[in-house]
């Protein structure tokens, strides 16, 4: 496991991330525990004893995972631990039917922290972060109220999740300028087959110098090798498309995965994850599980080195088309070259791919 901190901080945490989204009651009847999966007490206490073992340090949940219950199963598996690992929780999504009960108002977020704090079992928060931009409560009024949180002693960090790149440069100018706690990390999706991040956000974090934690790195589950273009295997995807991903496009890369994966003797889990550590500007990987076997799967990515021909083969079946701006700066005539050099390495390019 290798460390690394946590954008401009001296937080260090571990390459990756065990997500305890699964991390609930195995009798739960609510239409997200069927759809996420529900690991029950026992088997979250036996994952969060393996991620610490294989030297993971950092464990991300949120408020609203099965409603509260994936913060009260992580604290309980952390038990005496806790001081030896850092917690990030999360929130925003509403935790009752009160039109209070939702969102980063200053009344939410005192609210919130407080619960989190209780169900964790534990008297401070290493990284609280706001789940998704709210839209309806003055940005200003959200960072005073998470200022306070670290001025008193219950949060040390803060971070964001789910932003555009525009909405983190602002949340980041607006800090500097009241001169509240800035933000130190980004939370988004990224994987080979949603490479959007690249576009704007990681850029974005980079410049600013946040960290990056990445959830979903393995597209819901389609990464994993258990998803064919048949259809024949079965899996949540089949009931819940999300994180959204194109057929053509994703299987196509797939077929690269699963080739490296065999060559190599290791599963397409490992390699779609290694892909992400090697990848500059990822901080950590948020890597989930449902049982033992796909967490000691996931925990090997750490160890797996991809070559520059592999890490190659990955890139360019996964790349991005440009979008506009991106287009124009890929123009070799910018670089002294003339239209007509520009338009023939342009057409050479096209034709590669």
């Amino acid at each position: 496991m290798k460390y690394q901190s946590l954008g401009n901080t001296g937080l260090y945490v571990s390459n990756l991330t065990l997500g305890a989204m699964t991390f609930g009651r195995t009798d739960d009847d609510r239409m997200a525990a069927q759809l996420i999966g529900a690991t029950g007490q026992a088997l979250a206490e036996k994952m969060v004893d393996m991620a610490i073992e294989a030297g993971v340090n950092f464990f991300d949940t949120a408020n609203i995972y099965h409603e509260g219950d994936s913060e009260i199963a992580l604290g309980k598996a952390l038990g005496d631990k806790r001081k030896d690992v850092v917690i990030a929780t999360k929130l925003h999504g509403p935790m009752g039917r009160d039109m209070n009960n939702v969102g980063q108002s200053r009344i939410a977020i005192m609210r919130e922290v407080e619960d989190s704090l209780k169900r964790l079992g534990t008297d401070w928060i290493d990284l609280y972060q706001v789940h998704s931009f709210d839209e309806t409560t003055p940005l200003e009024e959200t960072l005073r109220a998470l200022d306070d949180l670290v001025h008193h002693g219950k949060v040390r960090y803060l971070g964001l999740c789910n932003y555009s790149a525009w909405r983190i440069a602002q949340a980041d100018g607006l800090a500097r300028l009241l001169g509240t706690e800035r933000y130190c990390s980004v939370q988004a999706y990224y994987s080979l087959v949603g490479r959007e991040l690249e576009r704007d956000i990681l850029p974005a974090a980079q410049g600013l110098g946040l960290g990056t934690m990445i959830w979903s790195p393995l597209a819901g589950g389609f990464l994993s090798g258990k998803y064919t273009r048949d259809g024949a295997s079965k899996g949540r995807r089949q009931a819940f498309q999300f994180p959204p991903v194109d057929p053509d496009r994703g299987f196509a890369i797939l077929d690269v995965v699963n080739d490296i994966a065999q060559q190599r003797g290791v599963t397409a889990a490992e390699v779609s994850l290694a892909w992400l550590l090697h990848k500059p500007g990822v901080t950590t990987v948020i890597m989930g599980a449902k049982n033992e076997n796909q967490l000691t799967s996931n925990l090997k990515a750490a160890d797996l080195e991809l070559s520059e021909n592999e890490m190659t083969l990955l890139d360019e079946v996964s790349q991005l088309v440009a979008e506009y701006p991106g287009w124009i700066t890929s123009f070799s005539w910018q670089r002294g070259k003339t239209m007509d050099q520009a338009a023939a390495e342009a057409l050479a390019s096209t034709a590669k791919r």
